[in-house]
């Protein structure tokens, strides 16, 4: 077994989460047809990464030459690092940073048989392959210019992680305040439904009374048509004229004294804090809310169960963003 300071393990760590930067920018750029600097941190480093790494070798060096135990130490050491990480990431900021929810074979969402694979895999090219040169070329620098290395690598991460951190509980605050508003709306919608179907119900109502009233009028001035029928002629075409315009025109134009002032007033109040809602969820640019836009640009596959339709509406306005700036870029080069 090779034993290494602890400079010289942080070297690796970085070395690896940059390795692990360049395959996952890489590859989520080439999907989305547009650069992405992948994962939690503004730097070129990927810390899941370069953690799996550390603690691959660490389970692995001490049976390094033998490849199937190889592949079961490193695999069990890097499932066990994704899993609790994923669940603490989410625990702390309401987001899943990957999903494996829709693989078979999955636990929780937060690893999966195919993955949990590949880290066997990557354990074994990394002990037996990889990290043979990584190895030495580290081993060759001297011990001291590798722990200035280490000390300047680690401020810079320590001051990259917080930012990000910071970033990260920006987007968790902006996810729940775009839900809390989502939630109000829902309530506002459906109590200025219940209040109009009451108003319409009331309405319904005094006309039918209305009518219940001219009809009522009009079958006693029938009763007797025979006896005077020439003289109720004439009053009972004006009551029929006359129920027709109250029907059709001074009901619907008697609104408030129908339903009543303060239930129409209602109704506006209502209508009127719907659409303070709807712009308060569309007028957001403050920092924090950027932040949280920039937050989940760099992480692409992040998912919500909690705070899911919020985290959609923040991709689309990402989206948004993007045909924005690509019509702009256009018209520029035109």
């Amino acid at each position: 077994m090779h034993s290494y300071y602890l400079s010289q393990w942080i070297i690796f760590f970085f070395i690896y989460s940059f390795i692990g930067w360049i395959w996952e920018s890489g590859y989520v750029s080439v999907k989305n047809r547009c650069w992405v600097n992948r994962g939690f941190m503004h730097g070129p480093i990927l810390p899941i990464y370069g953690s799996g790494a550390v603690v691959i070798l660490i389970a692995t060096l001490p049976v390094r030459g033998n490849i199937p135990l190889v592949f079961l130490l490193g695999m069990a050491a890097a499932t066990v690092l994704e899993y609790f990480t994923g669940a603490v990431m989410e625990r702390l900021f309401h987001v899943r940073y990957w999903d494996y929810s829709n693989v078979r074979f999955n636990l929780k969402g937060y690893v999966c048989l195919p993955a949990t694979l590949c880290w066997g895999c990557f354990s074994v090219l990394m002990t037996e392959a990889v990290h043979l040169p990584v190895e030495e070329a580290v081993l060759s620098f001297p011990l001291k210019a590798v722990e200035y290395a280490a000390v300047i690598l680690s401020v810079a991460a320590a001051v990259d992680f917080t930012q990000s951190f910071n970033e990260a509980m920006d987007m968790r605050n902006i996810l729940a305040q775009l839900e809390e508003s989502r939630q109000q709306i829902r309530k506002m919608q459906e109590r200025l439904k219940l209040t109009a179907q009451d108003a319409v119900e009331d309405y319904r109502m005094r006309s039918e009374k209305v009518r219940t009233d001219v009809s009522g009028r009009r079958a006693v001035l029938i009763e007797g048509i025979h006896e005077r029928r020439e003289a109720y002629r004439s009053l009972l075409e004006e009551m029929a004229s006359r129920a027709d315009f109250l029907l059709k025109e001074e009901l619907p134009s008697r609104v408030d004294e129908l339903i009543g002032r303060e239930r129409r007033e209602e109704l506006l109040e209502i209508r009127k804090n719907i659409l303070q809602e709807f712009q308060k969820m569309g007028a957001r640019t403050d920092k924090n809310y950027l932040h949280a836009l920039s937050h989940l640009r760099r992480n692409p596959t992040a998912v919500s169960g909690r705070f899911r339709e919020a985290v959609e509406e923040l991709r689309k306005i990402i989206e948004e963003n993007a045909g924005n700036d690509t019509s702009d870029d256009e018209g520029e080069n035109r």
